[in-house]
Order: structure tokens, then sequence, then C-alpha cells
């Protein structure tokens, strides 16, 4: 190891060690086997170290509790900045699931249905035009339930294009950032705030500081600017930031690990919606076809309300992947366990990473 390399990870091991001091000394694995934390962060740091990983933040829930929490690495691999306690990463499409409780939340209150067609609200300030002709009727009939559980058939996301809906909304799947951005405007717009950082405060009065989330938020503020660390592609540093104004339900989430964790926490032990909101999240809408493409690679079996569902021997597996190519980050978490897991990585090779980290904690995918 060259000497900027061991300078760094000296650096590192001390943020390391700031970060664990009163954490517990073994975590648990999904079914129940003990790891010690020393045999953990050991195996962390030599898996970034062999894949080049410049940044990372994970946590681990064990009993419906963050048993393990940890940033390790570098938030620039180019000026050898570190990750530090206070670092935040883009969570890409981790955002989805947030904003679905962040809806349910509304849905609990009054304030928005999960089968008005949302093109009620979206009427009188969406462009016609924005939809294929031939797809328009479809796509007034879109509601909140369907965008959330994945059933539009408008693609993942369209630039510079008319929408055109693959098949009639609610009768397959079809993954779509896209429809969740204008599920957003909707909700904005029904509240009478718009889709900027209005909608982004009542976010956090509403979901992040009830669940205790300091570091999350879907639109750019001071906070970010001095905490947010750069994302990497193909080994280099990308200066370009996410310096979104307006609310990206579909991608636009800035948080951590731990932040992220709690919110998991409160999908197994719901205190801040009603109990049946959450099973109702959890609940499969949209089942997968035997020829499905994830189905056949993953065994997830369908859709939920913002999660994925996948049946393994410990329980259904709820989770969700995350990737803005420079940015990727992954979640799940198993009910019948009280057991979670969540990675925020600040580059493009965060799931090899994961592979490896499997090997020790067992499958988590």
């Amino acid at each position: 190891m060259n000497q900027s390399k061991q300078l760094l990870f000296s650096i590192l091991f001390l943020v390391t060690v700031t970060i664990s001091i009163g954490q517990n000394t073994y975590i648990k694995s999904v079914s129940g086997n003990s790891i010690k934390i020393s045999e953990l962060e050991n195996r962390i740091e030599y898996i970034m170290d062999s894949i080049a990983l410049p940044g990372l933040s994970i946590a681990i829930i064990n009993d419906a509790q963050i048993v393990y929490h940890n940033k390790f690495g570098a938030s620039n691999m180019d000026t050898k900045e570190p990750v530090t306690p206070n670092s935040i990463f883009e969570a890409a499409s981790l955002s989805k699931p947030l904003f679905a409780y962040f809806v349910m939340k509304m849905v609990a209150q009054g304030a928005f249905n999960l089968d008005t067609p949302i093109y009620d609200f979206l009427k009188d300030i969406f462009p016609k035009e924005a939809i294929e002709e031939s797809s328009f009727e479809a796509y007034k009939t879109i509601t909140p339930r369907i965008v959330l559980s994945h059933g539009t058939g408008i693609p993942n996301w369209v630039r510079n294009e008319p929408i055109k809906i693959a098949f009639t909304p609610g009768t397959d799947f079809s993954y779509s950032g896209e429809a969740y951005q204008h599920m957003g405007a909707a909700l904005g717009t029904k509240l009478g705030i718009g889709w900027g950082s209005k909608l982004d405060s009542l976010f956090l009065k509403e979901v992040a500081h009830p669940l205790g989330m300091k570091s999350s938020f879907y639109t750019w503020n001071d906070i970010l600017e001095q905490h947010a660390v750069k994302g990497h592609m193909n080994g280099k540093v990308n200066l370009e930031m996410h310096r979104d104004k307006n609310v990206g339900p579909g991608y636009s989430l800035q948080s951590d690990a731990y932040d992220y964790a709690l919110f998991l926490i409160e999908m197994m032990e719901p205190k801040n919606i009603p109990l049946a909101l959450r099973d109702e999240m959890l609940k499969e809408h949209n089942h997968f076809t035997p020829e499905n493409k994830i189905h056949l690679e993953t065994g997830q079996t369908g859709w939920g309300l913002g999660f994925a569902q996948k049946p393994t021997p410990n329980g259904i597996m709820h989770l969700h992947t995350g990737n803005n190519h420079d940015f990727q980050a992954y979640a799940m978490f198993v009910p019948d366990q009280n057991y979670g897991f969540v990675l925020f990585g600040n580059s493009d090779n965060l799931y090899p990473f994961l592979t490896e980290l499997e090997k020790l904690i067992e499958e988590q995918f």
C-alpha cells in the first residue's frame, strides 16, 4: 500500500473508531447467527480496499433496534477527504419507499387518496401533449396505488418525448421513476404547496422529524452543501452534485444508513402511521408473472406500496435498490425476524461489495 493510501486509511480508522464507540460487540444475522463487529469491520475495510469502493454508510437492525451503524472511506478519492459521521449520501431510488410512506401519512390524515386518479390534480397544470394521444385515456386512470406498486405502464424515465403507456394501468408491472414524479406533483398540487421546498418541509415535519431522521432531505439545502459526499463512476470523482430545487420522489433523497434504518424500524413497528396503513404498504399489490425478468433473476414475487417482496426461509423480505450511477444504495428488512440492513455508497460498485460481504453476514438480497 502506498503512502497516500496508508495516510487515508489511518484517517478512516479514526473515523471508524469514533462512530463505533458504545455499540455492541456482536450483531446477529437474519437467521440469528452471531458475528463479531470486529470481524465485520475488518471484512468491510478489506472489501472496500480490494474493489476500490470510495465511501460507505452501513446500518444493521436486530430486534427492531439499530445495533450497528458506521461510515467508512472517502468522500472524494481525489482529495482524500474522508467520510465523517455527518456525511450524507444520495439515496437514489431508495427515495421511493420513503416517499411512499409520506404518501401514506397524507392518506392517514385524509389529505390524499390512494385511489383518486392523479390526473384529477394535474389536469390544469400538465400539458396534454406530454402524453401520447393513444395513451391519454389510460393515463387518466392512474392512481397513487398503481404508481406505488409500479403498475402504470409508464417507462422508467421519459426525456423530451411524449409518454407512451405500455399496458392498461393496474394490469401488469413496469418499474417507473417517471410515474413517481407525476404522483409527487399531484400530491403537492392537491395540498396547494407545489413540489418544491415546501413539500420537502412537509416531509420533514410529518415523516423525518417524528422518526428521528436528521440527515434526510429531498431538496438541496445548507446542510447538504456542507456534508454531501461526492459520487464516483469508473474510479473517477463526479463533481456534479444533484442540487435539486424540487422534490424528486423517485431519486432525489439524500440520507445515510442510520436515518434510513430508522424508517425501516417504523415499517416493522409503526408508531407514526396506523398499523392498517403499514400493512397496506407491505401487502403485495402487483404480483409478478412467472416470466417476469426480475422474478426469474432474483426470486422476488411482486411489489407492495413502495417495497418489492421476496420469500425467504426467514420470512418475507421487503427490499429496494437504488442506483444513480455514481451513487448506489440498498435496503431490506424481514419483519418476522425484526431484522434490517442498509447500505449507501458513493460509487458505481456497491453491489459487488454487497456480494462479498454476504459471504460473512449471509444473503441480504
